[in-house]
C-alpha cells in the first residue's frame, strides 16, 4: 500500500505511515534497544527506571495520539504537557542530541518510506528541543 500522495500530520496519515500501533510499537522498542546500546545515551538511558516496559508503553501511547491516531496516552494517563514533564530531569544538548540519535537510529531500522521518515524526524525535534528550552540546561 502507497501513501506517496498523503500529507503528513492531516488526519491519521501520520500514524498510518508509522504503522498505526503495531508499527508504532516496533519503532519504540527499536528506540529504546538503541538506549540501551548506544554510549551516547547513557546519560538518558540512566534517568529511566531500569525495567522500561512503562515507558516503552506511554512513549508509544503517546506518538500513536501525536501522530493523529487513538488518544491512548491521554485516555489511559490523562493529559500530558511534554515539556513539564520532563522538567525535574536535567536535559542539556548532549541529551537531547542523544535522544535524537536513538530516534533516528530507530526510524532509519523502520520500513517508512524515506521522505515520512524525514518529515518525522524533523517533527520529533520540536519536542526534544521545548524538553531541554525548559529543563533550563
Amino acid at each position: 500500500m502507497s501513501f506517496r500522495s498523503c500529507e503528513y500530520g492531516v488526519g491519521d496519515n501520520s500514524y498510518t505511515m508509522a504503522g498505526e500501533l503495531l508499527g508504532i510499537t516496533k519503532l519504540v522498542d527499536e528506540f529504546y534497544n538503541n538506549m540501551n546500546n548506544f554510549s551516547e545515551a547513557k546519560k538518558i538511558r540512566d534517568m529511566h527506571s531500569r525495567d522500561l516496559s512503562e515507558s516503552r508503553k506511554k512513549l508509544a501511547y503517546f506518538l500513536s495520539g501525536w501522530l493523529g491516531g487513538p488518544k491512548l496516552y491521554a485516555e489511559n494517563y490523562g493529559s500530558i504537557n511534554i515539556p513539564l514533564a520532563h522538567k525535574h530531569l536535567s536535559v542539556g544538548i548532549e541529551e537531547s542530541e542523544a535522544w535524537l540519535l536513538c530516534m533516528q537510529k530507530a526510524v532509519d531500522s523502520q520500513p517508512y518510506e524515506k521522505a515520512f521518515k524525514i518529515y518525522l524526524m524533523a517533527q520529533l525535534r520540536v519536542p526534544a528541543e521545548r524538553i531541554r528550552m525548559v529543563s533550563g540546561t
